[in-house]
């Protein structure tokens, strides 16, 4: 039996129909096993009591702004807030150093918390411009470290690898570097507890940005919460009665 021209119009866009909705179905498949961006601004690694917390294995050591031999080490037992900068990234300034300068203020008065601030361009930011940038910060080096790890690779792939920082590009485009910087780099704060074990990630930064804002008009006041909140149960826990670290 022959089709009649409607009835073959009728099957072709019913295949058309069926093709269209498997493809949909094949999408939200995928998506469901995607991260959801949102959640990315906060990324927990582990609850109390959890062993997926992530541990520090690797150790890095470097100067900071006085001069002064230091190693991430040294700071076994005391609650950390770790970030990338470079002294000539506009961001960094303006975004982040606001945020960790009331993460100082906060925590300051706390022998236990400390801010480590790691160079992402370690051969242009030298002794001097750690000194600049910290003493614009008003940073007290027992509290607060701008430090430079030596090699540019080696600290790049120590920041991404051991730390998990997303990925560090050099822009190339002169007009890019110009308005932005050198290197586009994560600007994220990680939490390291007593133990060496990186608990958590904020972007606050991208919190704050025009789009988040629109898009989420509570998502930077809810996540500076929850980092200044989990700092100060890190800090009540006694330093002498952590748990095995890494």
């Amino acid at each position: 039996m022959k089709l009649t021209r409607t009835s073959t119009i009728v099957t072709f866009y019913s295949a058309i129909a069926l093709l269209s909705a498997a493809i949909l179905g094949l999408a939200f498949y995928v998506r469901s096993g995607l991260p959801n961006p949102k959640m990315s601004e906060f990324v927990d690694v582990g609850k109390q009591g959890s062993e997926t917390w992530l541990p520090i294995e690797k150790d890095l050591e470097g100067y900071q702004q006085d001069g002064t031999h230091v190693k991430l080490s040294d700071l076994k037992g005391k609650v950390w807030v770790a970030a990338e900068f470079f002294a000539v990234c506009p961001h960094c300034a303006v975004r982040n150093g606001e945020e960790l300068r009331k993460l100082y203020d906060e925590f300051k008065d706390d022998p236990d918390f400390h801010i480590v601030c790691i160079t992402v361009d370690p051969e242009n930011d030298k002794r001097e411009k750690l000194h600049e940038y910290a003493e614009a910060l008003s940073a007290d080096s027992s509290h607060w470290w701008f430090m430079n790890a030596g090699d540019e690779k080696k600290t790049h792939e120590y920041l991404e690898k051991e730390l998990k920082f997303f990925g560090i590009r050099e822009r190339s485009d002169p007009v890019d570097i110009e308005t932005n910087g050198r290197f586009e780099h994560d600007l994220s704060f990680l939490l390291v507890n007593r133990d060496a074990q990186i608990i958590g990630k904020w972007n606050l930064a991208g919190a704050r940005s025009e789009v988040a804002r629109q898009q989420d008009p509570d998502e930077y006041s809810r996540l500076k919460k929850e980092m200044f909140d989990r700092i100060r149960i890190e800090l009540a826990k006694p330093a002498n009665n952590t748990a095995s670290g890494s």
